[in-house]
């Protein structure tokens, strides 16, 4: 019998969740990703319910909490940085959290020994045929799947070609923000530090495997989120006029900005779709369903979600259109609810709301 060929664009936490289990029920599964190599950035991740089901069944489980953060909480500081109130370490990292940058190398690890993986490379067309998807790529041949997943984030490229823009599907959540790594001027010690103001801006700062660094959030109101698309310089420049006059260690987090080589930007919002499949493409993920950071649900939707596909997608004995309804009818109402969840994170954080 002939194999499944699918392939998934993306090699982020969705990307490699799927190719996983997409590997193990028989598929032949490839991974494209445009970074020329593995993501070695971001924050700390947090699992949350049925995502730890997911990891076992991964057997990854073990070695994921061998890299808990083991944070204590997180201070509520007042606009002069004293502090007011304390916050349980649940509530940024849920039930187990571990720093991004190992999640990423233990899934990639874990596939990469059975799954081909593309660097340096992009889908750039997608022609769907009654029996096939050919697609096109910036560098590579062209070549002919039977199945094409974006797995590749909030600005899909996938989800664009195949669904339509961007912008009829993204909704913004009056909230962007800046986030790098810094020396630890605070002293925190698995802890974290939340500064909100009354000008709608929020300063965030946690420390956990490294006690020398602290990972920094300068989030703001925004209208609409162009700044994603635009020159660091004016990136930096829109934070530095939301902060314009803060006092604390904002002028020293600024200048840390300013000098950190993981600078990161980002503006709070959610993909809502009528549906997550089009012919012989799919989403998963941020890509179809992003809830927002502010929901805290990303990593365990993206896990859950690839594992759902996949169980659907296996057992539909080659009907990918049954496979995809079910996998969205399974879905939908858990990711409705984390959407709830990430419009009321962006409102606590200061988000300016409708």
């Amino acid at each position: 019998m002939t194999q499944t060929k699918v392939l998934i664009s993306g090699a982020g936490v969705a990307g490699a969740a799927l190719a996983h289990f997409l590997h193990h029920d028989g598929f032949d599964v490839t991974v494209v990703e445009r970074a020329p190599g593995l993501r070695d950035s971001g924050y700390a991740v947090d699992f949350r319910g049925d995502a730890f089901d997911v990891l076992a069944e991964m057997g990854i489980l073990d070695e994921i909490r061998g890299h808990d953060t083991k944070m204590r909480g997180t201070a509520l500081l007042d606009t002069e940085g004293a502090a007011v109130g304390q916050l349980p370490a649940e509530a940024f990292a849920g039930e187990l959290e571990v720093p991004k940058p190992e999640l990423t190398r233990i899934l990639h690890r874990v596939t990469e020994p059975n799954i081909p993986y593309i660097f340096d490379d992009s889908i750039t067309a997608l022609t769907q045929h009654p029996d096939r998807i050919s697609v096109e790529f910036e560098r590579g041949a062209p070549r002919d799947v039977d199945l094409v997943i974006g797995a590749d984030g909030l600005f899909s490229k996938v989800r664009r070609l195949a669904f339509g823009p961007h912008e009829a599907c993204l909704r913004h959540l009056g909230m962007s923000g800046v986030g790098f790594t810094a020396d630890n001027i605070l002293s925190l010690a698995h802890s974290g530090a939340l500064r909100t103001g009354d000008d709608h801006t929020a300063v965030y700062a946690f420390s956990a495997a490294d006690t020398a660094r602290m990972s920094v959030s300068l989030s703001f109101a925004t209208d609409a989120p162009t700044l994603d698309r635009r020159p660091r310089s004016e990136q930096e420049q829109a934070v530095r006029t939301a902060f314009t006059g803060h006092k604390w260690v904002v002028p020293q987090l600024l200048d840390a900005m300013s000098a950190a080589d993981d600078f990161y930007f980002s503006s709070s919002a959610q993909i809502h779709l009528d549906s997550w499949s089009r012919g012989r493409v799919a989403l998963v993920g941020d890509a179809g369903y992003c809830a927002a950071p502010t929901a805290g649900m990303g990593t365990s939707q993206a896990l859950i979600g690839a594992r759902s596909l996949a169980r659907h997608l296996t057992a539909s004995d080659g009907d990918h259109t049954a496979a995809f309804a079910a996998y969205e009818a399974e879905l939908r109402p858990y990711i409705e609810a984390n959407q709830q969840t990430g419009r009321e994170g962006a409102a606590a954080f200061g988000a300016r709301t409708e």
